[in-house]
């Protein structure tokens, strides 16, 4: 056996304990007892130190030394695979082994911490557990910084997500996207302020709207019912997905009065699923089978929700479906009115319940806020002025309370320090595989007029989606799209949608 694979045996018990994490995450979220969370975080701490010694083991250093002095002789795919691989090593060895465990447990104690403190509005609850949390996380940066050749903390913290990415690269593009989108959103709600919406909150039954999300995961080819299903979706504060290849599971939250949120949150989290499904399964434990970027992931999640479940073309084919799941809720409502209605531009609080156009704001509100926070500029103990002022200045509007501001996310509370550009960097995407869509498949909204959503999708599954971390993000934009990043595309997409349906 070669060293390469008996690299690829290491490489497969350490993917198996990580996905063994998720679950024990996955279980943290959904069905855990209160009571649980002490020994849930010695749990994930003990697991953490496993896998970080896995990560860390001497023989993987020889293995990998041994390894690269024969790359030559290895094909494309495992020379990038011995590349992700020794990336991971040299990251993982930097990393003392009790920082790890105490950024596990401190996680854990923080989201807990955050979902009471949000429950009572109490930013003075939860402020000191996130202090010790963004400490950890410059602790961890300050030991990455140099192993991923980055000229700040915040940048090698982006590189967790979006790799050889930087503050100054997404910078660049979102000062674009921002110059497009404060223009836009303003033409826009002012065009719609006149249009009542209240039929939205007609209550539907959380039954009505279990059924409703079963019925669409299962249209978009999100499986969690046959006997070889690989999904399944359950109940939670925040939705989220998670899972590897062959069990990937996603979550939402019902509200009564807003079955929207529920549709958008399921075709949000399957987008996420299916990619995650339909990942090259050659290179399952593999680090190259793994998902490129998470700016990659976010396009995959909402290419489903706002490219194909926004647009007026599924709803000519859904909304009669729509009604008879729902008990005719919408009834007496012209399909046109109810597409206006899920597309209308509205600033608002919640980055979750963003419509279209405004929601890459409200990441851009708090990828600033990480960038200062992460550069000495700000302190945790500002945060909660500092975001109301930017709302107040990109949106025009007035947070009352910081359950609905700055407390709003699981993500800080979480440690997930650089993930949130990578939400709008997918809006930004998906404008250039917008671009590149219509070139190959002209035809594709059409298809979906006549309810077939599989020709959209599997244009992704090959071109994206079994690509998985063959690239870094920015190399595999430029094979798809042909152009470097750039917003310009997105904002083209938005402007030529919303002249049609308004």
């Amino acid at each position: 056996m070669s060293a390469y694979e008996k690299l690829l045996v290491k490489t497969k018990e350490i993917l198996l304990t990580y996905s063994s994490l998720s679950i024990l995450n996955w279980d943290r979220e959904t069905y855990m007892p209160a009571g649980g969370i002490g020994l849930r975080s010695e749990q994930l701490g003990l697991m953490s130190q496993l896998a970080h010694r896995m990560n860390v083991n001497p023989e993987i250093g020889d293995l990998l030394a041994e390894a690269s002095k024969g790359k030559d002789s290895l094909n494309d795919v495992a020379q990038r695979d011995l590349y992700l691989m020794k990336k991971q090593y040299d990251e993982q060895t930097k990393l003392p082994e009790k920082l790890v465990a105490d950024i596990a447990k401190q996680r854990a104690v923080s989201t807990e911490t955050w979902k009471k403190a949000k429950k009572k509005q109490d930013w003075d609850m939860f402020q000191p557990e996130l202090t010790k949390i963004v400490d950890l996380a410059k602790e961890r940066a300050e030991y990455l910084q140099e192993v991923k050749e980055a000229s700040n903390i915040y940048d090698a913290m982006i590189d967790d997500f979006e790799p050889k990415m930087t503050a100054g690269e997404i910078t660049r593009v979102f000062d674009e996207l921002k110059k497009g989108l404060i223009p836009l959103t303003k033409k826009y709600a002012d065009e719609t302020a006149d249009f009542d919406n209240s039929f939205m909150n007609v209550k539907v039954p959380l039954p009505f709207q279990r059924k409703l999300a079963t019925e669409l995961a299962a249209l978009v080819g999100y499986d969690t019912t046959s006997e070889e299903a690989s999904g399944r979706i359950d109940e939670v504060e925040h939705p989220f997905t998670t899972g590897y290849y062959d069990d990937v599971r996603i979550t939402v939250h019902y509200h009564e009065d807003n079955v929207a949120s529920a549709i958008f949150a399921i075709l949000h989290e399957a987008g996420h699923a299916l990619y995650k499904l339909n990942l090259n399964p050659e290179w399952k434990f593999q680090a190259i089978g793994s998902a490129c970027s998470a700016g990659i992931h976010e396009s995959e999640s909402r290419f489903v929700e706002n490219m194909i479940g926004r647009s007026p073309e599924f709803w000519e084919f859904y909304y009669s479906k729509l009604n008879n799941l729902t008990n005719n809720a919408f009834k007496g409502i012209s399909r046109e009115r109810f597409t206006q209605a899920v597309n209308l531009v509205r600033p608002s609080k919640i980055r979750i319940e963003a419509d279209e156009v405004t929601y890459s704001l409200h990441i851009i509100i708090r990828f600033e806020i990480e960038r200062d926070l992460f550069s000495g500029k700000i302190e945790v103990s500002e945060l909660p002025q500092i975001w109301n002022e930017k709302y107040e200045k990109y949106l025009g509007i007035e947070i009352e309370n910081d359950s609905e501001g700055v407390m709003q996310d699981t993500h800080w509370a979480s440690g997930l320090y650089g993930y949130f550009p990578s939400y709008a960097l997918g809006n930004v995407f998906d404008g250039m595989w917008y671009n590149r869509m219509n070139e190959d498949i002209p035809d594709w909204y059409e298809e979906v007029r006549r309810g077939n959503i599989r020709k959209a999708i599997h244009w992704h599954m090959e071109n994206i989606h079994q690509k998985s971390n063959r690239y870094d993000p920015a190399d595999l934009i430029e094979r798809v799209a042909g152009e470097k990043m750039t917003a310009k595309p997105f904002l083209a997409y938005l402007e030529n949608k919303f002249k049609k349906i308004f």
